[in-house]
């Protein structure tokens, strides 16, 4: 799922996103659930690495809400280090501004 420019909160869309991945947790008796945080290029590597943070735990938050254990999501922030499109430095990207979801 995909966030704006500086911001952790989830969108209409990806409340549906987190929807769907607690569904398919519950329907398939996952035990986990891990989240990655990132960021775009356009802020300190400080910055982003706490923005990608802040990111995976709004969407931990959400999933709590829909019925996951707390426990049971593990959460990981990658700042900027593993863009989805590759920029310089600076750039904003908005595919790069994102948390990934896997249920493994």
């Amino acid at each position: 799922m995909f966030f704006g420019h500086n911001l952790a909160d989830l969108t209409p869309e990806a409340l549906d996103v987190v929807k769907q991945a607690a569904a398919a947790a519950k329907s398939y008796g996952s035990s986990s659930i891990a989240l990655v945080g990132h960021t775009d290029r356009s802020g300190s590597d400080t910055y982003n690495q706490a923005l990608s943070m802040k990111r995976a735990t709004s969407v931990k938050s959400a999933l709590v809400t829909e019925g996951i254990a707390e426990a049971a999501i593990a959460i990981e922030a990658k700042g900027e280090s593993s863009p989805l499109v590759n920029t310089d430095d600076g750039v904003r990207e908005p595919q790069n501004r994102r948390v990934n979801i896997t249920l493994p």
